[in-house]
């Protein structure tokens, strides 16, 4: 019996030990499955597996888009891009941003402004998205960061296009600069437009057009490692519209010889074609390097620019006011004609000075023992201010003021950039507004010469000399000559704004343009024209009358040299000219700061400019290739 039970257990423990070596095949075969594949996921995987935990493994990151280039009016270069490496942080990956930024600082130099700068930004924008801490970083610094790179998380640097102007300072107050985006910026922004985005236009065309310049930020999925580095490009979704290049009615070579006949002297130049109002020319000086600007300045050297009593970054063409002198008498003269308060035939016997009834102090000429017998041509021709004193008495001061502002003094020109100053024409109205007073008949005397309270801008001044030119029709000057298609390359010129004719007090005769035409004519051509300097050798007539504004007031019986002056007390000088003078292709208002005579001091500039707009033959009307 006992045999027979252990016979019947004999194939149950067989059975027993295959089922447990079959159990223990599996287990262990289960478990070499388990092992292999945590070494699959942890060495083999290791990077993609890290990424899908860190939950920023697809990111949706915007593509921003390609400023367009500004071009002068023959394919000249203005501001365009060029590449560069930028230090970049993105605020969600990096946990201590002051602690990262001070690190970083040990070996890329960046200073509190580009600290202040960068905090502005990242308010601007999203956590995910990475904001510059500095641009064009040199060689050294970028392989300084490759060698330390693992040691910050979240910071990368990344190529991208910064803007260049070539022509630096020359071209400065037109172009303008490109600046971060601030707080202040925010409003004018479409924030779908401007994602990955971190710089806009601040001033000239760069602020007025930027619209246009800027373009339309796209997107991109992309895949990131746990440290936030970018593995790959997943896709497109949506591309970046590149923005258009704009075209400038500007004329480089006019602009960098405007800019050069300034050195080492304040004042501005500005030239217009008076056919359709084009800006060919609108210098200031001293100026400024807008590539410093637009890579962002130390705090001292902004605040050195900025506080630099020579005024650097003060457009002179369109904000600074002066006294015109005695470059309005060509206006008032031809309202005295067209008014009949002067007869061009009638003389004046010009003492040296001239006097109102009821006012012991005499008015003074420049020319103290005067130009005795004088009539209106000759006026012009030697600037007698004895005549326009009596011209302005006759006129009064509401007649100065209605024709000198239908010529456009005192108002702005409408320039499709923003910052021009009104200027003043003064009448009864304005003094009483402005300054609570009574007007005096002796105020009406020198507003006759361009002085008192009158003042202009050098824009202004220019689109008045284009009026005149034209014979009373007005163009709105205008830097914009076109848009060229970011995609296409198709240029679309832009119509010139309708022009139109001024209105004077009383309807201006053809005999009053003919005869201020020819005096102006002789003031640069005649043997004693105050602009005879210029008129040598001229292969074409000038059209012109020069200014000189004083900018203190002398006592009745003072003189003084001009040399002998500080130089802050230094006369104005001033021209304003047209040519060819029977057709006119471009006028000119200079103003040389504390320059003296007009004469000698400003009008040879525009004689430069007026020589290379109408002689240099390779001066043409192209369109930009692209």
């Amino acid at each position: 019996m006992e045999d027979l039970q252990i016979r019947d257990s004999e194939p149950d423990r067989r059975r027993f030990l295959l089922r447990a070596a079959l159990s223990g095949g599996v287990a262990t075969l289960l478990l070499l499955l388990v092992l292999g594949q945590v070494f699959f996921l942890q060495v083999v995987n290791h990077e993609h597996y890290a990424t899908l935990a860190d939950g920023n493994r697809v990111r949706v990151e915007p593509i921003p888009p390609t400023r367009g280039t500004i071009y002068d009016r023959h394919g000249e270069v203005l501001a365009r891009n060029v590449p560069t490496y930028q230090l970049e942080l993105t605020p969600e990956q990096v946990t201590d941003i002051d602690g990262t930024l001070d690190e970083l600082s040990e070996f890329i130099r960046f200073d509190d402004r580009d600290r202040e700068r960068f905090f502005d930004l990242m308010q601007t924008q999203r956590r995910f998205q990475p904001a510059p801490i500095r641009q064009r970083l040199t060689d050294e610094e970028v392989a300084r960061f490759a060698v330390e790179r693992q040691n910050f998380p979240g910071v990368e640097i990344r190529a991208r296009l910064a803007r260049e102007y070539p022509h630096g300072e020359a071209a400065a107050h037109v172009v303008g600069y490109l600046g971060a985006i601030s707080r202040e910026d925010l409003p004018r922004i479409d924030a779908r437009r401007y994602r990955g985005t971190n710089q806009i236009g601040k001033t000239g065309i760069e602020f007025s057009y930027e619209p246009m310049l800027h373009g339309t930020a796209g997107n991109r999925r992309i895949e990131t490692n746990a440290q936030g580095r970018v593995i790959r490009t997943l896709d497109v979704r949506e591309p970046a519209i590149p923005g258009n290049d704009v075209v400038l009615n500007l004329d480089m070579n006019l602009q960098r010889l405007a800019h050069e006949g300034l050195e080492g002297q304040r004042g501005a130049v500005v030239a217009l074609d008076p056919r359709d109002g084009g800006v060919l020319a609108m210098a200031s000086r001293p100026s400024y390097d807008p590539n410093r600007l637009a890579t962002g300045m130390e705090r001292a050297e902004l605040e050195q620019l900025q506080n630099d009593p020579e005024r650097p970054l003060f457009n002179r063409a369109l904000r600074g006011t002066y006294p015109p002198g005695s470059t309005i008498k060509p206006f008032l003269g031809a309202a005295g004609i067209s008014t009949r308060l002067i007869d061009p035939e009638d003389d004046i016997n010009c003492t040296g000075e001239f006097r109102l009834d009821g006012w012991e102090r005499p008015f003074r000429d420049w020319r103290r023992e005067g130009h005795g017998p004088t009539d209106y041509h000759r006026a012009v021709v030697e600037s007698c201010d004895i005549y326009f004193y009596k011209l302005a008495k006759d006129m009064g001061i509401e007649g100065i003021h209605g024709f000198l502002t239908a010529f456009g003094l005192g108002s702005r020109s409408g320039l499709d950039v923003p910052g021009e100053e009104e200027g003043i024409v003064p009448s009864r109205e304005w003094k009483r507004a402005a300054l609570g007073e009574s007007w005096f008949r002796g105020e009406t005397v020198i507003a006759g010469i361009g002085q008192g309270y009158m003042l202009t801008t050098p824009l202004q001044l220019a689109k008045a000399t284009a009026t005149l030119a034209n014979r009373g029709l007005a163009r709105q000057p205008r830097l914009l000559r076109g848009i060229q298609d970011g995609f296409s390359d198709n240029f679309t010129e832009m119509p010139p704004p309708e022009p139109t004719q001024a209105e004077f007090p009383t309807p201006m005769p053809e005999s009053a343009w003919q005869r201020t035409f020819a005096a102006m004519e002789d003031s640069v051509h005649g043997p004693r024209g105050t602009g005879r300097v210029i008129g040598i050798g001229a292969p074409y007539q000038i059209a012109g009358k020069t200014g000189t504004s004083q900018v203190f007031t002398l006592g009745e019986d003072e003189e003084y040299e001009h040399e002998e002056l500080a130089y802050h007390l230094r006369d104005h000088a001033l021209f304003i000219s047209f040519a060819p003078a029977e057709n006119p292709e471009i006028a000119v208002a200079v103003v040389v700061e504390h320059g003296g005579g007009g004469g000698e001091a400003a009008a040879p500039i525009a004689r430069t400019l007026m020589d290379a707009a109408l002689l240099e033959s390779e001066n043409t009307t192209e369109q930009p290739d692209g």
